[in-house]
């Protein structure tokens, strides 16, 4: 038996402005709706598909590959934003990047507080994009 992730389901406050920040700092195209989501298509046909929710919110981490172009296009996203930004999920290295694996990578707060992570390579993968 075969298994692909279809999509996963981010619950936010705001679900325009969460799928709006995610589709900007990843230079995607505009969320769409679907029934009570806003669905950010990811380019290995997978969504991210955003639902509101009322009271506290459990805050999860998501990784997005992206090639080196996107991870300039990103870190200059967070520069103009003025975004604080990290090396590590533990947030130990502030206003860094990390370079594990040959990689970039980066780690930012979406605006419910998800921490979200640009990186070039997966981890402990040896091969390039």
């Amino acid at each position: 038996m075969a298994a692909q992730l279809n999509h996963t389901i981010i619950r936010c406050h705001d679900k325009t402005q969460s799928s709006a920040f995610l589709t900007d700092m990843l230079g995607l195209p505009p969320a769409r709706a679907f029934m009570h989501f806003m669905v950010v298509d990811l380019d290995n046909d997978v969504s991210v598909d955003f639902m509101e929710k009322d009271g506290d919110i459990a805050l999860q981490h998501y990784a997005f590959l992206v090639d080196e172009a996107g991870f300039d296009a990103v870190m200059a996203r967070i520069r103009a934003r003025q975004l604080d930004h990290w090396a590590d999920p533990a947030r130990t290295q502030p206003g860094a990047i990390n370079d594990h694996w040959g990689g970039r990578g980066v780690y930012f707060e979406d605006p419910n507080g998800h921490l979200l992570e640009a990186i070039t390579r997966t981890y402990g993968d040896e091969k390039e994009l």
